[in-house]
Order: structure tokens, then C-alpha cells, then sequence
């Protein structure tokens, strides 16, 4: 029986009692008229008080199948508080209950859990209800039995301690049948204790027994919007947007506007729509949720999704380390190219299981998953079916203490039904949390080893630091990359922020259990790129420019740190290899210099002329004769000497060069490439005072290019050897005789 299948008595007893003084009369038309419209309006007053009870509000007041009772009970004895020797009232035995059928259905699953739940939050006050009423203990009933005993007891006071009815295709379990007997056999004892327990704690319902923090949490479950994504592979958005408004839906803006038939974009996952709690088996009646264009699952996995796409390119290959939710790979599925992108499903153990796995994604036009049968611990960094795998998504089993709907969370993602003890003692025990960890680092350290992969996402729905901030860090610190790949950095992840506690200074991505969402921890390796270091302001305000902060304030920077910025992209930029253009500018400079000293040429040489001959012709009238010059010299009185000498005009390059350069501004900014260029010897006359033999000094200027570490910052200088004065040394004959020794 599903829970929305029901006729209008059922909405009775939630309708409330009529008048006296209309009931004692007899009505008229406009009174049957008016009584018809005000029961519309409670109806749909009251619809969603209604529909917002569990899957079994319809069902408790008939019961539930005979293999219910049995699995729940198996669930129970799992969970149930032990307590101390000298405490115990109840013995359970050791055993789990006899003829466990397998679950068929998952209507069978969420009764299950939801009534083991139930009787474990009930626990004290069912076994005092035992004992009170004599029930217990039972000669005819072992204390295998005694699961199955609690996990009855709770249906049958919540029916009010009426009989069950029982379908006639129902195949019947005996030990179900036992039980229930022996309990609508102490019926009136049974109800009996339950009043002095109540009158006893002065509650109205039993609900007010339990404590104030499980109160607050079922508060918060009930309360916890439903969350779907879209499967863009079957519709578009704005296709599912005009269905919804067909189907009677209005679009509001935020969570805080839903109410009634109503729905939202999530603020932090474009593909993601919210809903009221309350209309969940309304809209998994519904055509798009029966085509699988809309599935609902919890938001803290799309926001995980989310995260690994942000980080994939169009032909990159994604790893789902744990086989949870079949939804979550499907989510990865739908966002990745179907053609050119694969995502490995690691743990896939059953063949059966593969099978309907494979059936599914088949139903979501899922065609680029591939199962893989090892754990992820299991399988080798070199495997070479993951060597195109760019990201890992990481969602290791955790404590899940972050959850308000702790079912939900069980049956989606396949965790152990001892979330539902540590849930409720609020809890987790140290020595549990301790091997969590422990787990979840062994699992982030093997993702690390991928050398190929470029980053990993992380997440879980645990509130406790040490199965997340403490794991990432110890991880990082742990240091497993070879030197041939970069090592792993935190990075922000790339999704809108609702509020600055979102994100933590540590680039932790955070949200803590509400009555809106779960908790959610979330936090993104990425490999360093040695060609930049960006930091997380950096990211922040990229993200404010491209709109995904909503609005939030980001700190600017201050003006040194501006400054320094430019500074370092100045240098960065003199630093660029530019070969080609660099080459060029060479060409035009030497050019330029070339020009300039051409049309100084005379002057100069003059000027070197005249300066020679003061100091060093004033003692001597004599005329050396040697070769032609190529250019006629401008004073009659230099010695013959100088006709032997290099082209005038090289030296009158050389001199010009040192005496009159000056950088300009526009060759300032030119970046050259260290080059040198060598220029042959200059010998300069030189007359000795002590007789009138001449001889020839060489004094030896080199040019070369200065490099762009230099202060001259890439300019051509000279770079002389010797500088230009009197030589003191004498230059052996063969210079004077090849005066051009280059040759």
C-alpha cells in the first residue's frame, strides 16, 4: 500500500469535530454547499500536516507486512543500546531472528529501517511496558525473539492496539505469527502500562519522552526540503520549467517562499531544483520523475558533482572511488561527454548487482560508465584503464552524524544501519571514529599516487574535524608525489557562496545541518602549477567578477600589494623569451647606431686627431711614409705613421662610441638576448720622447651585448680591455709589420 493511496476517511480524524449545533440540524443546500467548501479548505489546510508524516502514518493503522516485522527486527537487534550488567531488563540474545527474507522492494526497505528506528528510539520505554504488564519474561518466547518483540510492541501501541489486517496473498513467517498472538493476548495490560509510563513523565504523546536533541533533529527531518537534479541527457531546464508549470507549480525565488505547490533553483547547483518535504510521493508520481528527468538525492552529493565538473575538460576521465549511490554517478555521467569521457565506478562486487546497475544507467541514457569490480584501494596508480582520469571524487564512508534524515542517507548511499545508534546517542564512540579516519586517509593518500590524475575531491557529511580538515591536512603533509609531478594544494571549490562561512580560510567548503540542507564538508586537491601561484583571494575575486559571489563583499587588496603586483608582471614580462622579436630589434638597432655615427664621422675623427697631436707630435717634426690611405687625411702634420694605421674611420666609429653614446629611452625598452660581437683591435701612434723611432700601442676595444640582468638593461656598450692612455709597454715588431693581424 503506498502512502498517498487512501480515500477520504482518512482525513477524518485530521478534519476535526463538526458543530453540535449544525450536527443536531438538519442541513440545508447552501449549509451542504458551505460544509463541502470549508472541508475542501481543511483538506488542503491540512494537506500538508498529512503528507509530511513518514511512510508509515498511513500504514500504522494496519500494519505492515510479515517480512517488515522480521528485517526490522534483524536492524534492531544490530542497533540496540546495551547496557551495563547490573541495568539489563531485557535479554535479546545473540542471534539474529530466524527466516531474514531479502529485501524485494524499497517501500519494504524504508519500513524497515524507519520501524527499527523507532522501537530504538522507544527502547526504554517498550521494556518498561514489558516488565509492567508482565509480559516479559515470556516462557514461550526465546530471547532470539525478543527484537521482534519490541519492534511489534511499537506498531502495535502506535495502531492503538488494534489488530492488524492481514492480506490474503501475504505469505505468512510463524515466528511473526507467535509474536503477535502472545501481544493482542496482553492487549489491555499492555495499553494499561503504557498510560502509567506517560502519567508518569506527564506527556501528552510519547513523542514527549524523548529527548530534546532527537526531537529537534525529527523536527529538522521533517522539515528538510526535497532536492532534484535534472538529467540533461532526457530534458532540458526550461523543458522541466514548463511541465512544472503545467502540473500546477509556481517558481518562487528562495527556499523561505516554498510553500504548497511550489519550487526553486538551488543557489549553489544550477541543475538542482528544491521542493517542500511534504510532496514527495506527489512528485515521484509524477512524469518526470518516472522518466528520470527529475531524481531526487540529497544536495551534499551535487554538490560534489558540481565540483568535479568544474574541474574536468571535455575529453577527461573521472574515478568514483566508492560504489554509494548509483544517483551520484549518473549525476557525473550526465554532466561529462557521453562520446569522448569515461567514469570508472570502483567496488562493484556482485554480478547481479552490475547487472541492474547497468539497467539503470541504461533507463538515464547513461552510456559512458564502466564498472569496475576491485576496491579503489585495490586497484594500481599504473592501471592503464585510468590513465586518462583527470579527477578522483572521493566520498568515503563516514560517520554521517551531520545527516537530519538518517534513512534516507542509509538507503541512498548504502551505509551501515549503525548510523541510526550513533544518531541517536549523538555520538560517535572514539575508538569508531578513530578507524574512520584512519580509512578515509588510507583511501585520500592512494588517490595521490595517481600520478596522471590532476585532482581530487573529497566530501563528506560528517561534523566531526577529524574525518575532515585533520584528513586533508595529514594527507597533504604526508607528501607521497614523486619529482616528476607537482604536489597537491588545497583549491577553493568552484560553486556560488551563499554566505562567507561557507568557505573557511583554510579554502574548506562547509554547510553546517539546518533545517534547509544537511551537513556538507567539501574540499578540492589540486596538483600546484609551478607557472603561477594564485592565492585565495585571488580565486575569490575572480569568482566575484564572474558573478558567482552573490553580492559578497570581497576585501580589496591594499595599494603596496597593487603595487608590488605590477611590479612583478613588469619583470615578468622583461623576462619573456621573445626570440624572434628580439632578433629583429638587434638588426634595427645596430642600424640606427650605424646612421648616427656615419653623419658624426668627420668630426669626431678630427676632434681624436687634434687631441693626438697635442700630446703626442710636439717633440718631433718627421714623417713616416707608408701605405695609401683609403681616405685622404684632414692635417698635413700627422706623421706618415698614421697611413699604416686601420680605415680612420673605424677608429672614429670606436671613439665616437665611447665618448658620445647615450641611451635613449626607446632603446631602453628593447630586451635583447645576450649575443656578443667582437670588433678587431684598434692600434692607436704613439712616439717614444726618448728617440724617433715611433711605435704603435694597441689598445683593444670590445663590444658586446649586456644581458637583461645588467643595469644598462640589454644596451650595446663598449666593453674595453685596455683603456685609452699612454702605453708604458713596448709591442713586439710584428705588429708593426701586420698592422692587421686579423687577417
Amino acid at each position: 500500500m503506498r502512502q498517498w493511496d487512501c480515500d477520504l476517511s482518512a482525513f477524518v480524524p485530521s478534519i476535526g469535530k463538526m458543530p453540535s449545533s449544525k450536527s443536531s440540524s438538519v442541513p440545508s443546500n447552501n449549509d451542504i454547499k458551505s460544509d463541502v467548501s470549508n472541508l475542501s479548505e481543511l483538506t488542503v489546510s491540512n494537506e500538508r500536516e498529512f503528507a509530511e508524516n513518514s511512510t508509515t502514518s498511513l500504514t500504522e493503522k494496519t500494519g505492515y507486512c510479515d517480512s517488515v516485522y522480521i528485517n526490522a527486527a534483524n536492524i534492531f537487534q544490530r542497533i540496540h543500546n546495551e547496557k551495563p550488567q547490573d541495568r539489563i531488563l531485557i535479554s535479546y540474545g545473540n542471534e539474529p531472528v530466524p527466516a531474514l527474507p531479502i529485501f524485494r522492494v524499497e517501500y519494504s526497505q524504508r519500513a524497515s529501517y524507519e520501524l527499527a528506528f523507532s522501537a530504538l528510539k522507544y527502547q526504554d520505554l517498550l521494556e518498561n511496558i514489558l516488565i509492567d504488564s508482565c509480559f516479559y519474561p515470556c516462557q514461550s518466547i526465546s530471547d532470539e525473539l525478543t527484537s521482534l518483540v519490541v519492534v511489534m510492541l511499537y506498531d502495535f501501541q502506535d495502531r492503538k492496539f488494534q489488530a492488524r489486517q492481514i492480506s490474503d496473498e501475504e505469505e505468512p513467517i510463524a515466528e511473526v505469527r507467535e509474536v503477535e498472538h502472545y501481544l493482542y493476548s496482553f492487549k489491555t495490560k499492555l495499553a494499561a502500562a503504557l498510560a502509567r509510563c506517560r502519567i508518569k513523565h506527564d506527556a501528552l504523546s510519547i513523542e514527549h519522552i524523548l529527548p530534546e536533541t532527537i526531537r529537534k533533529q525529527e523536527q529538522r527531518a521533517s522539515a528538510l526540503p526535497l532536492y532534484a537534479w535534472i538529467n540533461a541527457l532526457k530534458i532540458s531546464p526550461e523543458e522541466v520549467y514548463r511541465n512544472l508549470t503545467k502540473a500546477g507549480f509556481t517558481r518562487v525565488d528562495s527556499i523561505s517562499d516554498l510553500e504548497g505547490y511550489t519550487y526553486c533553483l538551488d543557489k549553489h547547483c544550477q541543475d538542482v531544483l528544491v521542493f517542500p518535504s511534504f510532496l514527495k510521493e506527489e512528485l515521484l508520481n509524477l512524469e518526470l520523475f518516472t522518466d528520470y528527468k527529475l531524481l531526487i538525492q540529497d544536495k551534499s552529493r551535487s554538490l560534489a558533482v558540481r565540483s568535479v565538473k568544474a574541474l574536468l575538460n571535455m575529453d577527461d576521465d573521472v574515478i568514483v572511488a566508492h560504489m554509494g549511490s548509483w544517483l551520484t554517478v549518473a549525476h557525473i555521467s550526465v554532466l561529462t561527454n557521453q562520446n569522448t569521457s569515461k567514469v570508472f565506478v570502483c567496488g562493484v562486487k556482485s554480478q547481479a548487482k552490475g547487472a541492474a546497475l547497468k539497467d539503470m544507467f541504461r533507463c538515464l541514457d547513461c552510456k559512458n560508465t564502466v564498472l569496475l569490480h576491485e576496491d579503489f584501494t585495490e586497484i594500481e596508480p599504473t592501471d592503464h584503464r585510468l590513465q586518462k582520469a583527470k579527477v578522483i571524487l572521493l566520498l568515503p564512508r563516514c560517520s554521517g552524524l551531520g545527516v537530519s534524515n538518517p534513512i534516507e542517507f542509509i538507503l541512498n548511499e548504502h551505509e551501515d544501519a549503525g548510523l541510526l545508534k550513533d544518531l541517536f546517542q549523538g555520538s560517535v564512540a572514539e575508538d569508531k571514529l578513530g578507524v574512520l579516519a584512519e580509512q578515509q586517509f588510507k583511501e585520500l593518500v592512494h588517490a595521490m599516487h595517481f600520478n596522471k590524475v590532476q585532482a581530487i575531491v573529497y566530501c563528506t557529511c560528517s561534523i566531526y574535524k577529524e574525518e575532515n580538515e585533520e584528513v586533508v591536512n595529514k594527507a597533504l603533509e604526508y607528501g607521497v608525489e614523486g619529482g616528476k609531478v607537482q604536489p597537491y594544494r588545497l583549491s577553493p571549490p568552484v560553486l556560488p557562496l551563499c554566505c562567507n562561512s561557507e568557505i573557511s580560510s583554510d579554502s574548506f567548503f562547509k554547510m553546517e545541518p539546518s533545517e534547509i540542507s544537511n551537513c556538507c564538508f567539501l574540499a578540492v586537491l589540486a596538483r600546484e602549477d609551478p607557472s603561477e601561484s594564485v592565492s585565495v583571494k585571488d580565486i575569490l575575486s575572480r569568482a566575484a567578477a564572474k558573478g558567482l559571489l552573490e553580492g559578497i563583499e570581497i576585501e580589496k587588496p591594499s595599494k603596496k600589494e597593487e603595487k608590488k603586483k605590477k611590479k612583478s608582471k613588469a619583470v615578468q614580462q622583461r623576462n619573456m623569451p621573445k626570440d624572434i622579436s628580439a632578433q629583429t630589434k638587434i638588426a634595427e638597432f645596430l642600424g640606427r647606431e650605424m646612421v648616427s655615427l656615419k653623419s658624426n664621422s668627420e668630426i669626431s675623427v678630427s676632434k681624436a686627431i687634434s687631441n693626438s697631436e697635442k700630446k703626442n707630435l710636439s717633440q718631433t717634426n718627421s714623417s713616416v711614409q707608408g701605405k695609401k690611405m683609403t681616405k685622404p687625411v684632414l692635417n698635413s702634420s700627422l706623421p706618415r705613421m698614421l697611413k699604416n694605421a686601420p680605415n680612420p674611420s673605424t677608429m672614429n666609429k670606436v671613439l665616437e662610441k665611447r665618448t658620445n653614446i647615450k641611451p635613449r629611452a626607446e632603446d631602453k625598452m628593447v630586451v635583447l638576448k645576450p649575443v656578443e660581437i667582437v670588433l678587431p683591435p684598434v692600434m692607436v701612434p704613439y712616439f717614444n720622447p726618448q728617440g724617433n723611432k715611433s711605435r704603435i700601442a694597441a689598445h683593444h676595444y670590445y663590444y658586446h651585448w649586456i644581458g637583461i640582468n645588467s643595469s644598462t638593461h640589454g644596451l650595446l656598450v663598449p666593453s674595453v680591455s685596455k683603456r685609452l692612455m699612454k702605453s708604458k709597454e713596448t709591442l713586439p715588431s710584428a705588429v708593426i709589420k701586420h698592422p692587421r693581424p686579423w687577417l
